[in-house]
């Protein structure tokens, strides 16, 4: 069966993890063709060694089975491109490093990109196209909703529930929950850069500092 294999985005996200994805074709003995999809060209032509083309262009290619890593760290053109990606019958495709730890009871749903030195612990779910970013960790008992993203060197300790469409950004800390009240971070929040998130965020808001709090519009 002849397969073909997308990193969807060849901006700096993409380029980061094409050579995460070629490991891992290359662990699974699997000698299929990766290319790039950017759909600001026009014509087909080269990304760091591997063919580049807009979407029209990768539907077109001859090819039995199609897989595609979306690797845009905007998480609603995430979603957009997930559903359009299903609506056309190509499998979303996850992308995890030779080096990523993946202890027991991990669930992680489709089209995730789990960057090198990042680990997953124990009884964890992970929603659909999950990015962790280098040396990201999620510890024991959380939960991840949908089209979540970590920049890299998040601290996601235990009993933790973050919502879908979250950002945390680098290098941000999240305390630790209890399972009676775990620790929430709602939909669509934005955790700042070397934040520490001592309890529950709203939906919606952006939290920086140490301790964390909420950032006031102006």
């Amino acid at each position: 069966m002849t397969k073909l294999y997308a990193v969807y985005g060849a901006s700096g996200c993409g380029r980061s993890l094409m050579p995460v994805a070629r490991q891992q074709l290359a662990r699974e003995n699997d000698t299929s063709e990766i290319v790039f999809i950017d759909d600001a060209l026009h014509e087909v032509s080269e990304v760091n060694g591997h063919r580049a083309m807009n979407y029209v262009t990768f539907k077109a290619q001859h090819a039995e089975q199609k897989f595609a890593l979306i690797a845009i760290a905007n998480s609603a053109v995430r979603e957009k491109l997930a559903l359009q990606l299903e609506q056309d019958g190509i499998y979303l495709w996850s992308v995890i490093a030779d080096n990523v730890v993946l202890m027991d009871q991990a669930e992680i749903a489709e089209g995730c990109a789990l960057s090198p030195f990042v680990t997953i612990t124990s009884n964890i779910k992970i929603g659909k196209c999950f990015h962790a970013n280098l040396y990201s960790y999620v510890e024991h008992d959380c939960v991840i909703g949908d089209y979540v993203t970590f920049a890299p060197g998040v601290k996601c300790n235990g009993n933790i529930h973050i919502e879908d469409h979250a950002y945390i950004g680098a290098g941000a800390v999240i305390k630790q929950g209890t399972p009676d009240q775990p620790l929430v971070i709602g939909r669509g929040a934005i955790v700042g850069m070397g934040a520490v998130v001592t309890k529950s965020v709203p939906a919606g808001v952006t939290v920086v500092g140490n301790p964390a709090r909420i950032l006031e519009q102006k």
